[in-house]
């Protein structure tokens, strides 16, 4: 997920307000909102997308008058051949060394194991793509042809020709824009978009590389993660389905999600969602998964860049694969000198002439003019030839910078939130710029007021590689569980490298997004849940090949039951925000293991009718359930199994005044190579609760390949607990496998004693 940058260089006044729609990317006049155009209509029925009219298109036609859009909307929920009316909404993107840090090996293991996954097809659900000049996506010439079960292909436009952009790696290129023009019209002044699969934004050719990329040898950022990149699955073809367009319309995305299912794909990697989770039958991103999974397509989605606040995860339905983000054994830092000697490590993508040994004067943006370095606000005379030190919040950190190279200064020190702990991010900046932690921009602060006449400087150290700190740390940004929708399914489920990522970038705009920056370049590297989701893709691709009989669920059982915990340290892996152990609300079942999933002894299978089992235990109405099965009835269902026994490879559970002890059922099926093994569970039981496994040993055998077993979570009638949450886990072991499961436990405010 990644939220969009403002273009600078186009003048704004004010909106009319009854024409402001929603606080997304903003088009020329209107200042923090996108518009309607005068006397514009949105589609009618009979050319909407198949959101609107999904069952059957008789009756729909176009109007001969406009109504209002609440009547029209009325008459057509009215209607019996439309299952559904949802009101757009615009969604918003989650924005070398990852290989080898995932231990992907050509040499053993998943990688050659999957024959590089050259009969899976990844739909990207994104931006477009950019494969002018693109080593990411040529296809190699010892690549077979795609497969036969894959049906789609590329459309061209005068922008996109088909002919010449698409192989046998990129195999297909469709965009789809109704929605966006009906929210923002068709020709949105000032908005630089090709109405074409074509990536003007990069975030889609990022994703699409990240994923399965052809390898492109001496890739870098100006020198910045110099090496040889290539994606996750190197053989998987790529099909992009364009549906972002400075946002993402939700009937774009649903249309792309149609077209993705009925091309065959066999994955479907989607780095975008709403700020908010939304009940299900009002998400059309997980309208549209639940449709692909119930064709066994496996559907990666991110988590979501609002931590690390808890309960902001997002895509948070059960047959979504969610992916938050964590770090790799590698950073780009750039030390700020002080003059009393002290320094301060940040991190760059600099590119230019360094600052060198001589300190400059130093002042705070908010002495100077603006203390967040707003263009046009910093007083050039004060600013001139000195390092700005700047404070985070109202405009990007690219833009801060580029701010102080416009008001005449030679440098920029970037604070980060204080929410967002040891964390500060990345970015290209086009002057010399470090950003810095919370800590380390106050203590930068209290040096500007107790010196006269304060200086400084920054030393840029490139790529820095290496055991220190230890990796992988869930990045601040990664948002948190529990989930708000079903606190009983534990999200996200997995966390992958997702920081400081090198990939391919678009050929149409800067690294740093800014219009005033000219640099077009090959890769970029980028940070979030985005960029980490297309990497769980790209191994759920590697999975699809190697373990063609699995379901999308067994997939996802796979990735979190072999997940690991521990960082290179050996102790639990860190949460950037508070510099203690990360909880399964940060990273889920832990970090993914490819090598592992590929044999996990047992999987947490399930399919279709479990997951519409669980919708009619939330409560859902004929009419609400509707959109995932028009014949479904829960009222038929008597006896449905509550929300907590859906077959999920974690534990998440409620306690209240009237809930002192919860049992959730699961069913295990043995897929190791020994159908006779015997697991027994290890139990290590949340604070405050005893945990009961029953039975205490699985015996699979040739004719019984599944089992079931109950877990019983019970308080403990002495103590008191400290925390809101507390956190334990099952493991289940024959010797060789173990199938670990994350236990979470929420208490009721009430019985929290004071710490």
């Amino acid at each position: 997920m990644r939220r969009w940058p403002r273009r600078r260089g186009s003048r704004r006044t004010a909106c009319p307000p009854t024409l402001c729609t929603s606080r997304r990317r903003m088009r020329p006049g209107c200042r923090g909102a996108a518009c309607w155009p005068p006397g514009h209509t949105p589609p009618s029925c009979a050319t909407t997308s198949p959101w609107r009219c999904r069952a059957r298109r008789r009756g729909c036609s176009t109007p001969t008058r406009t109504p209002p859009r609440a009547s029209r909307a009325s008459r057509l929920a009215s209607s019996g051949s439309v299952l559904a009316v949802v009101p757009d909404a615009m969604q918003e993107l989650h924005t070398t060394l990852t290989p080898s840090f995932l231990r992907l090996s050509e040499s053993s293991g998943l990688l050659p194991a999957s024959n590089d996954a050259v009969d899976v097809v990844i739909g990207v659900i994104d931006t477009g793509v950019y494969p002018l000049g693109r080593a990411s996506f040529a296809a190699d010439p010892s690549l077979p042809p795609p497969p036969r079960t894959f049906r789609g292909g590329c459309v061209s436009t005068p922008e996109f020709n088909a002919s010449a952009y698409c192989n046998g790696k990129l195999v297909g290129a469709k965009f789809f824009r109704k929605g966006h023009e009906a929210a923002r019209g068709r020709r949105a002044v000032g908005e630089t978009v090709s109405m074409s699969p074509l990536d003007t934004e990069g975030h889609g050719t990022h994703i699409a590389s990240t994923a399965a990329g052809s390898a492109g040898p001496d890739a870098s950022f100006y020198g910045y993660g110099e090496g040889r990149a290539v994606g996750a699955a190197p053989g998987a073809r790529i099909a992009v389905y364009k549906a972002c367009w400075q946002g993402c319309a939700s009937s774009d995305v649903l249309a792309a999600f149609d077209e993705a299912i009925a091309d065959g794909v066999d994955v479907i990697s989607a780095s975008l969602g709403t700020r908010k989770a939304r009940k299900f039958y009002k998400d059309t991103t997980a309208v549209g998964a639940f449709h692909a999974v119930s064709k066994g397509i496996v559907v990666s989605a991110s988590a979501g860049n609002s931590g690390p606040v808890e309960s902001t995860v997002v895509n948070v339905a059960p047959w979504f694969l969610t992916v938050g983000a964590s770090t790799i054994n590698r950073q780009f830092p750039a030390v700020v000198v002080l003059g009393n000697g002290e320094t301060f490590t940040g991190t760059s993508l600099y590119t230019g002439k360094p600052l060198g040994a001589t300190k400059l004067p130093l002042v705070y943006g908010g002495n100077v003019g603006s203390k967040t370095c707003e263009v046009g606000k910093l007083n050039p005379t004060m600013v001139a030839g000195k390092i700005v030190l700047c404070d985070p919040g109202v405009n990007g950190r690219t833009e801060k910078g580029y701010a102080v190279k416009l008001a005449g200064g030679a440098g920029a020190v970037l604070g980060s939130e204080e929410a967002q702990g040891g964390q500060a991010r990345t970015s290209a900046h086009i002057l010399p710029a470090s950003a810095v932690t919370f800590a380390a921009a106050e203590k930068i602060k209290k040096y500007l007021s107790t010196q006269a006449y304060p200086v400084a400087t920054i030393v840029f150290h490139g790529t820095v590689v290496g055991r220190s700190p230890p990796s992988p740390r869930m990045a601040s940004f990664s948002s948190r569980g529990p989930s708000r929708l079903v606190p009983e399914i534990l999200k996200p489920d997995v966390t992958a490298p997702g920081v400081d990522i090198l990939a391919a970038w678009t050929g149409a705009v800067s690294p740093s997004l800014l219009d005033g920056d000219m640099r077009r370049v090959q890769y970029n590297i980028m940070s979030g849940t985005s960029i980490s989701c297309p990497l769980v893709s790209g191994i759920a691709a590697l999975l699809r090949q190697a373990r063609p009989k699995w379901s999308p669920a067994a997939i996802k059982s796979a990735l979190m039951t072999t997940a690991y915990n521990v960082d290179s340290a050996g102790a639990v892996v860190e949460d950037m925000s508070t510099g203690k152990a990360s909880t399964p609300f940060a990273r889920g079942a832990g970090h993914v293991d490819p090598n592992r999933a590929a044999d996990p002894g047992l999987v947490y299978d399930a399919g279709t009718e479990d997951y519409i089992t669980f919708l009619c235990a939330l409560g859902y109405t004929t009419e609400q359930m509707a959109v995932f099965s028009a014949a479904t009835n829960c009222s038929t269902r008597l006896g449905t199994a509550a929300a907590g026994d859906l077959n999920y490879p974690a534990f998440s559970a409620l306690f209240g005044p009237d809930k002192r002890a919860i049992t959730q059922r699961r069913v295990v099926k043995n897929v190791g190579s020994n159908a006779r093994a015997t697991y027994r569970p290890k139990i290590t039981s949340p604070a405050g609760v005893h945990v009961t496994v029953k039975p205490r040993r699985l015996q699979f055998s040739a004719t019984q390949g599944t089992q079931e077993y109950a877990i019983t979570f019970a308080q403990r009638t002495f103590g008191n607990v400290t925390e809101k949450h507390t956190f334990g886990s099952i493991e289940w072991s024959d010797g060789k496998h173990s199938v670990t499961s994350p236990i979470a436990i929420t208490w009721p405010t009430s019985q929290v004693a004071e710490m």
